[in-house]
């Protein structure tokens, strides 16, 4: 699962990249598209559970869950024409599974803005707009091909070619394909489609390290909560790129007293990560014990086996039962005797959904 960043040229895409990924493998200059192929970046997704898991294993090794990032080209208008990197960034977006948008909201006059000027509204339009179009050529493409068979009389191309009638005037409205209102059914349908607007989208609202302590008070990163709020039912998290990328090389302690002088304890690339993980439908569990905590990713409303197999496909195979005990209540009670003796340790079968936060052991057989 991968989450692709995105916005115009300049706006802190790959300075947060960096920052993200604790790295320099992307170029970040003041100048466009000074990236060109794509970076990609593993990052450790931050979860203070992990220290209380290693304190009651009494371990030493702690395995973090982890999120890919994909830093992409910048978008300019007419992208969806072909104009500046065109082609190439609606591909890579195409390849990503969740959309984290990243706008300026600050004024440096030693950081040009190709648009002119600070606008994050704008911004956000130009990007969304862009990719609206391609999805409105995308659309127009498929109805063709699917009309044929629709006349048929094939269940599947008329159900198919419903709900691309239904989609063409949403989209020509300039509305996103994660906005209309579908059946169950019919995101079923549409997810062969590829849509770039149907990806789950989250904004990185880019701020002066200045700017941090009171990010909500930012009159862009206002204007941004509102918009993002009412045009695309998404969230929006306020981030300085700068102060990351100058984190990157100090020591924790050195970093932690760096942002105490600023006023804040953390920049919010914390709170991204997670915010992304979570835009993609991703949840943790844990398995504890003397060799190694761990935390291991599923999707929501993943089922014991499915679980399992995260650890080993013979796991999901031959599930027999999962021993699960919440963080919750293994944290209060402070060992799993004491879960057990107070009932919370209990045993699950195959039709057990899996909850964030769940300590398991699995049961299979051969």
């Amino acid at each position: 699962m991968k989450a692709g960043i995105v916005g115009l040229p300049n706006v802190g895409k790959s300075t947060l990249f960096n920052a993200l990924t604790r790295s320099r493998k992307a170029e970040a200059a003041n100048y466009p598209f000074c990236t060109i192929d794509p970076n990609v970046g593993v990052v450790t997704v931050p979860d203070d559970r992990l220290a209380i898991l290693q304190a009651i294993a009494k371990t030493k090794v702690v395995i973090p869950a982890v999120i890919e990032f994909v830093d992409i080209a910048g978008l300019v208008a007419g992208a969806s024409k072909g104009e500046g990197l065109g082609n190439q960034f609606l591909a890579n977006i195409r390849e990503v599974d969740a959309i984290l948008q990243v706008v300026r909201c600050f004024e440096d006059s030693d950081v040009i803005h190709t648009m002119g000027g600070v606008d994050p509204v704008r911004d956000i339009e130009v990007v969304t707009t862009e990719l609206v179009l391609s999805d409105l050529e995308a659309v127009a493409k498929r109805i063709d091909k699917t009309q044929k068979k629709a006349k048929s009389g094939d269940k599947e191309a008329i159900a198919e070619l419903a709900l691309l009638e239904k989609l063409s005037p949403h989209l020509n409205e300039g509305k996103t394909a994660n906005t209309i209102e579908l059946t169950p059914e019919e995101k079923i349908v549409m997810k062969p489609f590829q849509l770039l607007t149907a990806k789950p989208v989250l904004f990185a609202c880019n701020v002066a390290e200045g700017d941090l302590a009171t990010a909500e008070a930012n009159p862009f990163v206002q204007k941004v909560a509102e918009y993002v709020r009412t045009h695309h039912d998404a969230a929006y998290v306020p981030i300085s790129a700068k102060i990351e990328s100058e984190l990157i090389d100090l020591t924790p302690e050195e970093a932690k007293e760096f942002l105490q002088d600023l006023g804040v304890s953390d920049s919010g690339v914390s709170n991204l990560i997670r915010a992304s993980y979570s835009l993609l439908g991703l949840q943790t569990y844990f398995t504890a014990g003397e060799k190694e905590v761990r935390a291991w990713t599923i999707e929501k409303g993943w089922k014991a086996p499915q679980a399992a197999g995260v650890i080993h496909t013979d796991f999901e195979a031959n599930f027999i039962k999962a021993e699960v005990v919440s963080y919750q209540d293994l944290s209060t009670l402070g060992s799993v005797s004491a879960a057990r003796d107070a009932g919370k340790y209990r045993l699950e079968g195959k039709d057990y959904v899996f909850r964030d936060g769940d300590v398991a052991v699995f049961r299979f057989g051969k």
